[in-house]
């Protein structure tokens, strides 16, 4: 297993971690939890940089990245849900697009055609991070930002997955609807 398949590994076990840490009561535990979701985000910036700068690209990493990706950020937003700080309907919308972009990856992948991560997606998932970051800092001005921020990629999962499907329209065939 190359270095940045490693990374990708590492994030999937860092999850968790973070949740638990983040179901112990008090504001240390809180701030451990925010400290392994910084590091894990971290792997996912590193590990694909590590797999495009060395020719260590993989099946398993173009598998277990993404996935390692929506299992962390899931992870965070329910529990941010759950704790009373986001509302429900906005985890609603971020995994529905995903469970579809996925789909819509599967089907697309059955023909043999690749799908590369847009811009907009890229804005998405940075400005999830940064926002669920932000809000986990449990520090009143920060967390105002971080929802912020939030709701942007709120917007950015929408558009972004809307942008996905009209720019790979071809992939579902709807003339042999």
């Amino acid at each position: 297993m190359n270095i940045a398949n490693k990374l990708t590994f590492m994030r999937m076990i860092l999850v968790p971690v973070f949740v638990l840490f983040m179901y112990l009561p008090g504001d240390n535990y809180r701030m451990i939890a925010t400290i392994i979701f910084v590091a894990a985000s971290f792997t996912d910036f590193l590990d694909g940089y590590l797999a495009r700068k060395n020719g260590l690209v993989t099946t398993f990493g173009k598998f277990a990245d993404p996935l390692a990706d929506k299992i962390l950020v899931a992870s965070a937003i329910i529990l941010l849900s759950e704790l009373g700080i986001i509302p429900g309907w906005t985890v609603i919308v971020i995994i529905a697009r995903e469970f579809a972009i996925t789909g819509f990856r599967v089907i697309a992948a059955s023909e043999n055609i690749t799908i590369a991560a847009g811009p907009l997606g890229k804005i998405k998932t940075a400005t999830q991070m940064v926002g669920i970051i932000l809000i986990l800092l449990n520090y009143t001005p920060l967390v105002k930002i971080g929802i912020i921020l939030y709701y942007i990629s709120v917007f950015f999962t929408i558009l972004s997955g809307v942008d996905y499907i009209v720019r790979n329209k071809e992939v579902l065939d709807l003339e042999n609807i």
